[in-house]
């Protein structure tokens, strides 16, 4: 490998024009596999679905029980919000004018051919004027003229009327309306839009929005629609103050960074040329493998970036370094290529093997990420070995030319850094042992911390915009899109408006569900999901729908069943105790499709039941989880042979997040196995020593416990997107590591002794991993500007893994090293071998 490398390298030196010609071609036809870029996933997103016992348990209930919400239905509702925080939205006026707002939405060819020809628009306005019309079937015009000609008094007689208890006209108002007043401070209209097929969906599209059009343009009260329109908007401000507000902040740190790092104008446009043609190299691969982009689109870009400003900043470091007062241009060029650039092909081998072991992951995007990842890495290393010496000696050489001269001093060798970044390896010389057993004691803390963190499916942004970051300076603070403030509303008090779109959860029981206490503890746990606030609840009463709710149903309709189900109760309190079958057999005699919705039977045996739980549309999975979980586990006793497990999207999610926690465990483990394996050997190939290799990988280890802990301490969840980041931390980590070992060994090989080897380890290696690290966590910190949670933990995570990795390799490697080097380095001279990395000892 080195001597391939060595012949490589002289080309790109000696013939740095050519290099750049025959790279600019290949270049050209690499990035135009972008145009047929794939950017989603084809596949289904995981071959883990349905491995879940919660997966399974919900395909039994779809295959056992019926459901008549599950109907197919060819009306798909967009629903129009009125709001009034100070006035009454029953009041004539109000009613009036939302007859009026219909008329004018329907003067539009599009809401209007997007509509039945009966039935098409119900509010609680339509209602209340077909009754003064004293006509079901009035029109707009005579629903308006009804309204118009009657007083103040009779509308509210009117509203009263038409809503009040158990009408179905409820639904259209807030959950904690009052039936049968005639005020309210919310209500909403239903346009129920004909559904057209997937792939003629213009034409509802085209209603909606005009609806939220012609919405938004309304004040005192309030409307306002929350469909695909509204979403849009919002996003769109999103985007708009992303690039606004974080990506200057992210640009504007890279360029100080960079600036600080390398001082030089050219050096900064030439590092910038390599890691823009090492992303767009990344996706025109994807593109001409087929490879669908997916995930790689977002996280991609951010850590070749990382990777890249790295490799550049080692280039241009060793370059310098090499470069003496009376050297040309080429030959220190060559030197420092050679000296560096083994260290650049092991960060870059083993970096892919990091991603690659995610491989090994149930998730398809993931698999396809370590893909897209992988070959970004390969690519920002033929572009730094290849394209960006070639362009700096170009460049170089011209300016010198003209009388510029182009030397420059390393980061590391400055008066203020040197001694800072020589500290790491003054304490190995002084207390190596104590340092290492402090890491070592911090790592184990760290990760015990897994155990603690708190686990979610995903981090929503349901708490809107935090206040300070609303408050921030002009032009930094964010803007709180009105489409954030009405969803909160409407999720606080209202149910959707579709049956499809109803949040629920189930709880199925299954084994001797004729044992008598089985519905008295499946009332219980009713009372258990009320009391957690998870149940939508209307006027203080949650519509569950269970065994006993439905015999209640069908008790207060049919006598002779009323009279089985109180004979089945011995203490009084509704739910039967005693004789479940029996009670059973009369429920599935008396009404068969209410009883096939919550007690399922085959062949005359009973086998399980359920009970159906409306959801608050602002419960989370995670919330809606843990108190459904803890309902079923009021019913679950394995003594009767009950078996209770809670069944829903919250569940599910729940489930299927443990099993990624679990996945990401067994891909790090691989990717350390595999890294530590590999690292032996090829230290044992090219230093004669394989422990060198493995006091490389020992650190990565410590690095990924310390990220652990540092997301218990900024409270940093664990979701599918932060367990996916900590597998990528090996690929992170072992660039810092291989760099300060290979300098070492290079040092050791020139005949240095081991605390001067490793002080010139840390201060010209470390320099430029100081650079690097300065410049991605500067960039990586301006997401914590952003509102949305995810994004903020994303960039919180990957600011902890680079700057963990950065102190490890400078200030916890050297003392490994040193205890390496009493353990096994052989002080003898070595023979010398140009500009090759010598053989440090055997082993």
């Amino acid at each position: 490998m080195r001597g391939a490398l060595s012949r490589v390298l002289s080309v790109v030196v000696d013939h740095s024009l050519v290099v750049l010609l025959v790279m600019l071609l290949t270049s050209a036809g690499v990035v135009y596999g972008v145009t047929d870029l794939q950017m989603q996933s084809q596949a289904d997103g995981s071959d883990a679905v349905g491995d879940t016992e919660e997966f399974q348990k919900y395909e039994y209930v779809q295959e056992h029980y019926t459901n008549r919400s599950n109907g197919t239905d060819d009306r798909e509702p967009a629903v129009v919000y009125v709001q009034s925080d100070a006035g009454n939205v029953l009041s004539k006026a109000s009613l009036r004018g939302s007859l009026a707002y219909q008329r004018s939405v329907l003067a539009n060819e599009s809401v209007a051919g997007a509509l039945p020809e009966r039935g098409g628009v119900v509010g609680v306005s339509n209602l209340v004027a077909r009754q003064l019309a004293g006509d079901p079937d009035a029109t707009l015009d005579e629903q308006i003229a009804a309204l118009e000609a009657a007083s103040d008094e009779e509308v509210r007689r009117a509203v009263t009327r038409t809503l009040g208890e158990g009408s179905t006209a409820l639904s259209l108002l807030p959950n904690d309306y009052e039936p049968g007043t005639a005020t309210a401070d919310s209500r909403r209209m239903v346009f129920q839009f004909a559904a057209g097929a997937e792939d003629d969906a213009g034409p509802r599209r085209a209603a909606t929005e005009h609806l939220y059009e012609t919405a938004r343009d309304r004040e005192d009260p309030t409307y306002y629609t929350l469909g695909e329109h509204a979403i849009a908007s919002r996003n769109q401000q999103m985007n708009s103050d992303t690039m606004e507000l974080v990506l200057p902040v992210a640009l504007l740190a890279i360029l100080a960074v960079l600036v600080f790092s390398y001082r030089d104008l050219v050096d900064v446009v030439v590092g910038f040329t390599g890691v823009l043609l090492s992303v767009l190299w990344m996706f025109g691969i994807l593109g001409w493998l087929g490879v669908p982009a997916g995930m790689t689109l977002i996280i991609g870009p951010v850590l070749i970036v990382g990777l890249s400003v790295d490799y550049g900043l080692h280039v241009f470091m060793r370059y310098r370094e090499q470069r003496g007062e009376d050297d040309d241009i080429r030959e220190p060029m060559y030197r420092g290529l050679s000296s560096v650039g083994v260290a650049l092909a092991l960060v870059t081998v083993t970096t892919a093997v990091g991603f690659l072991a995610n491989l090994t992951n149930d998730f398809t995007v993931i698999r396809e990420l370590a893909i897209g990842i992988t070959l970004g890495v390969v690519s920002a290393f033929v572009i730094f070995v290849t394209v960006v010496p070639a362009l700096k000696v170009t460049i170089d050489r011209l300016l010198e030319r003209v009388g510029l001269d182009r030397r420059k001093q390393p980061l590391g060798k400055s008066r203020y850094l040197e001694p800072l970044l020589a500290s790491g390896a003054t304490a190995a010389r002084k207390a190596a042992p104590v340092v290492v057993v402090v890491a070592l004691l911090l790592g184990a803390v760290g990760g015990y911390a897994w155990t603690e963190l708190d686990r979610q499916s995903y981090q929503s942004d349901q708490d809107g915009v935090a206040e300070w970051k609303q408050e921030l300076p002009e032009p930094l603070a964010w803007e709180v899109h009105p489409y954030d403030e009405h969803s909160e509303y409407v999720d606080q008090h209202y149910r959707a408006a579709d049956q499809q779109s109803r949040r629920s959860s189930q709880i199925l029981v299954e084994g001797s569900v004729t044992a008598p206490e089985t519905l008295e503890r499946l009332h219980e746990a009713r009372e258990s999901v009320r009391d957690s606030g998870v149940a939508f609840e209307r006027n203080g009463k949650v519509p569950v729908r269970s065994p006993v709710t439905v015999m209640q149903a069908v008790a207060a309709q049919d006598e002779a069943f009323a009279r089985v189900l109180r004979s089945a109760d011995t203490d009084g309190n509704g739910v039967p105790d005693r004789n479940l079958e029996t009670v059973y057999d009369e429920l599935y005699e008396t009404a068969p499709e209410e009883a096939s919705l919550v007690v399922e039977r085959a062949d005359g045996e009973y086998r399980s039941v359920r009970m159906v739980v409306p959801v608050q549309p602002s419960a989370t999975y995670d919330t809606q989880a843990e108190a459904m979980r803890d309902a079923a586990a009021v019913v679950h006793a394995e003594e009767q042979d009950l078996d209770a497990i809670a069944v829903g999207r919250g569940t599910i999610n729940a489930a299927e997040s443990t099993q990624t926690a679990n996945n990401i465990l067994e891909t790090l483990g691989i990717a350390l196995v595999a890294v530590f394996v590999m690292l032996t050997l090829v230290y044992r190939i090219a230093e004669g020593s394989a422990t060198l290799g493995a006091v490389t990988v020992v650190p990565i280890t410590l690095v990924t416990a310390l990220v652990v802990g540092g997301m218990y301490v900024f409270d940093v969840p664990l979701t599918l997107l932060t367990a996916l980041l900590i597998s990528l931390v090996v690929g992170l980590g072992i660039d810092y590591n291989i760099h300060v070992s290979d300098r070492f060994a290079q040092e050791l090989a020139a005949g240095r002794d081991v605390h001067s080897a490793l002080r010139e380890a840390v201060t010209g290696t470390g320099g430029a991993l100081l650079g690097s690290t300065l410049t991605s966590t500067g960039a990586f910190a301006a997401l914590l500007l952003h509102p949305h949670p995810q994004i903020t933990s994303f960039g919180t995570l990957v600011v902890l893994a680079l700057s963990t990795s950065f102190v490890v390799s400078v200030f916890v490697l050297p003392s490994m090293l040193v205890l390496w080097a009493k353990a096994f380095h052989d002080p003898s001279p070595q023979p010398a071998a140009g500009s090759a990395t010598q053989a440090t000892g055997s082993d």
